[in-house]
């Protein structure tokens, strides 16, 4: 069996920390809303009832959304560069710091929610994304002899 690309380990640490990010908020969640003794209810307009828990209740979910919009372009970046046979060092230690820096990012927000402190965080995990796609878009463009 071949061994799996390197690019690969990284996005599978992003799914399982988005999986339990997703635990985290469901336990903070679900005990808020019995607490708050609240009836859910489907004609509310969407997140109204939502916004009625509490701020460090409510992070964990911003949070998890949040895992689900910027990362899919790192997914998508990612997977090509595996699917282009990437494997040098540059594209994993980007891949790892992009993981890193969410999961730093999951943990201001969740945590503390200084916005300051986590755009800068999120600015820093862009950057990232950036190399990954140079080296992307320069591994296309090379023009074979």
């Amino acid at each position: 069996m071949d061994t799996p690309n390197p690019l690969l380990a990284p996005v599978v640490a992003l799914v399982a920390w988005t999986l339990l990010m997703w635990l985290w908020m469901y336990a903070t969640r679900i005990p808020a809303i019995l607490a708050a003794k609240m009836k859910l209810d489907p004609y509310r307009p969407r997140g109204e009832q939502m916004a009625e828990l509490p701020p460090r209740v409510r992070w964990k979910a911003d949070n998890y959304n949040h895992l689900m919009e910027q990362p899919t372009i790192y997914y998508a970046i990612v997977l090509a560069l595996a699917v282009m046979g990437e494997q040098g060092s540059a594209a994993v230690v980007l891949a790892w710091a992009y993981t890193g820096l969410r999961v730093i990012h999951s943990f201001v927000q969740a945590l503390v929610n200084i916005i300051q402190l986590r755009f800068a965080v999120f600015v820093l995990s862009t950057l990232p994304l950036f190399g990954l796609v140079w080296i992307a878009a320069s591994r296309l463009l090379v023009v074979p002899a």
